[in-house]
């Protein structure tokens, strides 16, 4: 009987910093049941071995900020059963967004001594904005029980099980005394969970490196903060970290402008 072929599995770079493929790697047991469940096929930042295509899932770092980038994630689409985008590059842009509010030549002309051969997209995108995603992880890095998580239920033909509640759920489940009530000014309540609420538990607002919740009530988050005193600046600068071009978190900061 002839052995059963073992899913595919790979895991794809863009522009980002790595440390979501690094929160693979920091599976350590788990990854190695992961490992005897899966082939791992493509994943250049744990392995030179390559395996071609097709792939039943796909992981894919990272946000689309050059021409070369635009042109490979189609082909990366094309060659996956599935496609899941980890991390707040991937999900959103990531912090290289920041050149979405700005004109990113006045970038390259500073920092460049011949700005000409830089080859780059005005924007930082996230994937969905090219292709076709079938799952989200969000995080800044990613949690990796979530990312677990998602493996298996893809491999495993189900929906994967990840909360989509904010991060105040977790203060709450830790014990953690509000910072906002304290008058330190917080995106928790709008911000989607998975990080374990560690900026909070250390008495620290939470930056909303998770990116938005599904369902963010940013107007009323706003008002309390500002009529405790925060400026219409700090607000801005609050949502334009990790998540600055995020639909929810980028139409918020943009009406303040």
């Amino acid at each position: 009987m002839p052995k059963k072929e073992k899913p595919k599995l790979a895991v794809w770079k863009f522009a980002s910093c790595d440390g979501c493929q690094l929160s693979l790697l920091n599976c350590e047991g788990e990854l190695l049941t992961v490992a005897g469940a899966i082939e791992i096929a493509y994943f250049a930042e744990a392995s030179r071995d390559y395996q071609p295509g097709p792939y039943d899932l796909s992981l894919v770092e990272g946000s689309i900020t050059t021409p070369h980038d635009a042109e490979r994630i189609q082909e990366v689409r094309k060659q996956s059963k599935y496609l899941v985008t980890i991390g707040a590059c991937a999900t959103a842009g990531g912090v290289q967004a920041l050149r979405n509010f700005k004109n990113v030549k006045e970038f390259t002309n500073i920092v460049y001594a011949h700005p000409d051969y830089i080859d780059t997209l005005a924007n930082s995108t996230a994937i969905a904005d090219h292709v076709k995603v079938d799952f989200e992880l969000q995080g800044c890095p990613i949690n990796k029980k979530q990312l677990l998580e998602v493996i298996s239920a893809f491999l495993n033909h189900r929906q994967p099980k990840v909360a989509t509640h904010s991060v105040c759920i977790e203060c709450k489940q830790h014990g953690n005394p509000c910072v906002m009530v304290m008058g330190t000014p917080c995106l928790g309540p709008v911000t989607h969970a998975g990080c374990g609420a560690l900026c909070p538990a250390y008495n620290r607002g939470c930056y909303g490196c998770y990116g938005p919740m599904e369902t963010p009530n940013m107007e009323s988050l706003a008002d309390w903060l500002m009529h405790k005193g925060l400026a219409k600046e700090d607000w801005i600068r609050m949502l334009r970290t990790y998540y600055a071009n995020a639909p929810k978190f980028k139409a918020e900061s943009t009406k303040y402008e």
